[in-house]
């Protein structure tokens, strides 16, 4: 046996080895989070870029396809519309189309209609506004005030008719000279308004 002997102060507070362990224990795990912390910190970041980049990324595809749509029902409607006015018999398509393609709109059931306080579908209100512009239609009459009346027209009494095509170099004289004299006499009828 030793001759040591504890003292009164030893004896009231023994050194606590699972203390020094655990102080130890956490001490290295927290010297270990402190190495780590720029790594996780600079992960996190990259990782926060990431998902901007895809949510912008997604925003703007949602916002191409939204336009993309938009120009489908736009080329959708102008399509019906022009059907309609040619199916209506409209001459001048591109003229009444300008005229009405801002007072017809789609519907929330994908109807096209008349805006306005009446609701009028597309073919109603197409066929009445061809009713009250009748310009828009072919003439019912051909001719006009520069048109030639058939009554007036001269017959050929030579029977020789000019084709374009048989008019070349190289002609025969005689034939030549019966073109110019054709020509001339064209020439002149119109002159004088014959």
């Amino acid at each position: 046996m030793s001759d040591y002997t504890p003292t009164e102060k030893d004896q009231t507070n023994p050194p606590d080895i699972r203390e020094i362990v655990r102080q130890a224990i956490h001490e290295f795990v927290a010297a270990e989070q402190r190495k780590a912390e720029p790594a996780h910190k600079a992960e996190l970041q990259e990782e926060r870029k990431r998902r901007e980049s895809l949510e912008t990324r997604l925003n703007q595809l949602v916002e191409e396809n939204r336009k993309a749509r938009a120009m489908a029902e736009e080329a959708d409607r102008n399509a019906q519309i022009r059907s309609e006015l040619q199916r209506l018999g409209v001459s001048k398509i591109d003229l009444a189309f300008k005229a009405i393609k801002d007072d017809i709109v789609r519907t929330e059931d994908g109807r096209l209609q008349a805006r306005g306080p009446e609701a009028r579908p597309l073919q109603e209100y197409v066929a009445d506004f061809v009713q009250e512009n009748p310009e828009l239609l072919p003439a019912r009459i051909a001719g006009g005030s520069g048109a030639p009346s058939p009554s007036r027209n001269p017959a050929h009494t030579d029977g020789a008719g000019i084709e374009l095509e048989k008019i070349k170099p190289g002609m025969n004289k005689d034939e030549l000279e019966r073109v110019r004299q054709h020509i001339s006499r064209l020439a002149t009828q119109a002159l004088r308004g014959a």
